[in-house]
């Protein structure tokens, strides 16, 4: 589906349609109506995110957010094959998905400290869904900027090639990140034996982190303070949100055979070496104390931030990572929130919490 003007996307009344015929008959249609959002809010929207120059949508009746290009895309997510040796981590942002990641790749990989330094993780386990945030003009700019280097020329020609793409194409065991919910990604996710692990992260640790990546990262672009960006987050005004019902599907899948569901908190304090076992026998992995200690260090976060190959090294060397914001892996800290929350804005996110936690047994580790 072609992006739209400006102009043609401010007509409020007009819906996207996604559920096209295909001559394909196993693949499934996409099951939800993909609408634009209010054209009023998504002017206000497009002032302070300058990384979407169309417009954002909003998906089926949970209302999931995302920018423009996840319309065309939709249906191939949602038809994604998967194979049963396949090892999906799957997150809502900023929720310990990187360290996740390097920690599930090397368990997988037989500790090969040397290929994850050789080889960028945005290589090793790619973004599902990234491409769906490159607008077409924000990279003509990314293409401008880099056009005196023909190595990073060539590196922003191939920021928006769809991933599912690449994976359809690979012919080695494949690691898959995403953020999407379980309801957008492919319904026999659970059946098919492959391994999924999500992490979930206290609300308000998300939304300071994320609040920090859409300032540093020009596919998102924003301009704002920590204060109206929380009005966004807690109004599900931010891609991949609402971050409730994200949590909420993946704690319903927890007891399903073939995911793990963790929390952050617990691999970031004294539980970290419990939680690396626990991951570890779910990947049917086994390994001496000794490699694990080794593992344990190498994921200390104070090495993590040093570590060029999981920190989007190559991004902020094309200019879609902003130098002077903080960098991809930031703090990995818990309760961070404490210096971006003033007494009223935490009495609300407090209330926003219990809110949203009456209904659920799920409960954040203390």
């Amino acid at each position: 589906m072609p992006l739209c003007t400006n102009d043609e996307w401010i007509n409020e009344n007009m819906e996207i349609s996604v559920k096209k015929t295909t001559c394909d008959d196993h693949r499934l249609p996409f099951p939800y109506e993909i609408k634009n959002v209010d054209s009023q809010l998504n002017s206000q929207l497009l002032r302070d995110f300058s990384g979407e120059r169309t417009g954002f949508v909003q998906v089926g009746s949970k209302k999931w957010f995302f920018p423009s290009g996840f319309a065309k895309e939709a249906e191939n997510y949602y038809n994604f094959e998967l194979r049963n040796d396949d090892v999906i981590v799957i997150t809502f942002p900023r929720s310990g998905t990187t360290w996740t990641q390097e920690m599930i790749w090397l368990l997988c990989n037989n500790l090969d400290y040397n290929r994850a330094a050789e080889l960028p993780l945005t290589a090793r386990f790619p973004f599902l869904e990234f491409s769906s945030f490159v607008h077409k003009d924000v990279k003509a700019e990314f293409l401008e900027e880099n056009r005196t280097d023909v190595e990073n020329y060539k590196s922003v020609q191939q920021i928006d090639y769809p991933a599912w793409k690449t994976f359809s194409h690979s012919q080695e065991r494949r690691f898959i990140k995403t953020h999407l919910p379980f309801s957008l990604l492919p319904p026999n996710l659970t059946k098919t034996g492959c391994k999924v692990v999500y992490v979930a992260r206290n609300p308000k640790d998300v939304a300071v982190s994320f609040y920090h990546l859409n300032r540093s990262i020009r596919t998102q672009g924003y301009k704002g303070d920590f204060k109206n960006y929380w009005f966004y987050f807690k109004n599900n005004l931010q891609p991949w949100t609402p971050y409730w019902e994200h949590l909420k599907e993946a704690w319903k899948m927890r007891h399903e055979e073939n995911v793990m569901f963790i929390f952050y908190e617990n691999m970031n304090k004294v539980n970290f070496r419990q939680q690396m076992e626990k991951i570890c026998a779910f990947l049917g992995k086994s390994y001496s104390c000794e490699e694990l200690d080794t593992l344990e260090d190498y994921l200390n976060i104070e090495n993590f931030k040093k570590n060029k190959s999981v920190n989007y090294d190559l991004m902020e060397k094309l200019g879609i990572v902003l130098k002077n914001e903080e960098g991809f892996v930031r703090k990995g800290k818990t309760g961070g929130w404490q210096l971006y929350f003033d007494q009223e804005m935490e009495k609300e996110a407090n209330q926003w919490i219990e809110e949203n936690l009456k209904d659920t047994d799920l409960r954040f580790p203390v």
